[in-house]
């Protein structure tokens, strides 16, 4: 049904067609998520924006010969009408048109300024699926361990130079979550760039983490990791997104404390905001995310990080640290936060990284601030 989220969809859609083995079930799934990263590149190549158009486009954009495809036979497509044979035989939309449809259109002003001279390469790093990468937990082993471990498993991994921690997977992705490698707690899912913005930062030995927006606890168990003596505590303001992180702490050889949602309490060394957001760095890994953000999303959300950043900051000790993180390429969630944070007095920037997926991995945010 229109509308309807891709995920329950694509599940709908396998439970109906029990001929689709799990390869067929995977190509479909693969071929859904490509079209709601391309949408609008590929409603241009394939002359309409219905599922049809979007599969002709993506034959088009590939370089494939729609009429090899769409033959009619079996399970295969209804051959090409004459007027879908001559929308092919047209000249293909410039390439910089090709990029810029794959945005939504309203955001693509901000997007321009934001990214500048980065727009067509950032752009066309979206259209692509983004890689998949893993964190090694040092305290389990070394890189080279991990690596050797996964290969043993048929899962092939390369080194990443935005972390030292992280790997990238090169092949057998979907062995990952059964390998003993994952299982034992050698290493876990997350994002490079996630990795990145965490490396370096300085803590006492004994240090008080909050993890105030932790989600599934990424974050925390990779802070917990690179500082074995911190004592850490995860809040959420859903408690049920945070429903593994005892799990996976376990697994990994560690402990995060759980504060209930809205009740936590003292001061700490380090409080880190992994704010809500836009999302708009990950987007190719949930493409059909951006298609859904609006003005008025956006604003909320905008509203909803100063808010956030105001009631984290009173946990922040005197001379502590306060992490503020996105994975928005957008300097309304970024920068324009901080700045506004910063001039109501009390913290200091001591420095700023944003990545996009230029360097790799998702398109992330990260300010550290010290409290006066």
């Amino acid at each position: 049904m229109a509308g309807e989220p891709a995920e329950r969809a694509l599940t709908n859609w396998g439970r109906a067609h029990r001929f689709a083995g799990s390869g067929d079930r995977a190509a479909v799934r693969d071929h859904v998520y490509d079209a709601l990263r391309c949408r609008g590149s590929f409603a241009m190549l394939g002359g309409a924006g219905d599922g049809r158009g979007l599969m002709l486009g993506m034959c088009r954009a590939a370089g494939l010969d729609p009429d090899a495809l769409f033959t009619g036979e079996g399970h295969a497509p209804a051959a090409l009408d004459p007027a879908e044979r001559a929308r092919g035989a047209q000249p293909a939309p410039a390439p910089e048109d090709l990029l810029a449809a794959d945005w939504p259109e309203w955001l693509l002003p901000q997007l321009r300024a934001d990214l500048g001279a980065d727009f067509g390469a950032v752009s066309a790093a979206m259209q692509a699926r983004a890689p998949v990468f893993l964190r090694v937990n040092l305290a389990a082993g070394s890189l080279a361990q991990a690596q050797a471990a996964l290969a043993g498993e048929g899962i092939e991994t390369q080194p990443h130079p935005l972390a030292a921690t992280a790997l990238r997977v090169v092949s057998g992705a979907r062995r990952i979550a059964p390998s003993r490698a994952y299982l034992r707690g050698l290493v876990e899912l997350q994002d490079v760039a996630s990795q990145a913005v965490l490396a370096g930062l300085e803590l006492p030995q004994k240090a008080r983490v909050l993890d105030y927006c932790a989600g599934g606890g990424g974050k925390a168990l990779a802070l917990a990791a690179a500082h074995p003596g911190a004592r850490i505590t995860a809040h959420d303001v859903d408690a049920g997104r945070m429903k593994d992180i005892p799990t996976r702490a376990a697994r990994a050889g560690t402990r995060i404390a759980l504060a209930a949602p809205g009740q936590v309490s003292g001061s700490f060394d380090l409080v880190m905001v992994d704010a809500p957001c836009s999302g708009s760095g990950t987007w190719r890994r949930t493409p059909e995310a951006k298609w859904r953000l609006t003005p008025a999303r956006l604003a909320e959300l905008t509203a909803l990080q100063d808010e956030i950043l105001g009631r984290a900051a009173r946990h922040v000790a005197p001379g502590g640290q306060l992490l503020y993180m996105t994975c928005s390429l957008l300097a309304v969630e970024n920068d324009a936060r901080i700045c506004g944070f910063l001039e109501r007095g009390g913290f200091v920037l001591v420095r700023r990284r944003c990545l996009s997926p230029r360097e790799g991995g998702d398109g992330f945010f990260a300010a550290l601030l010290r409290r006066s």
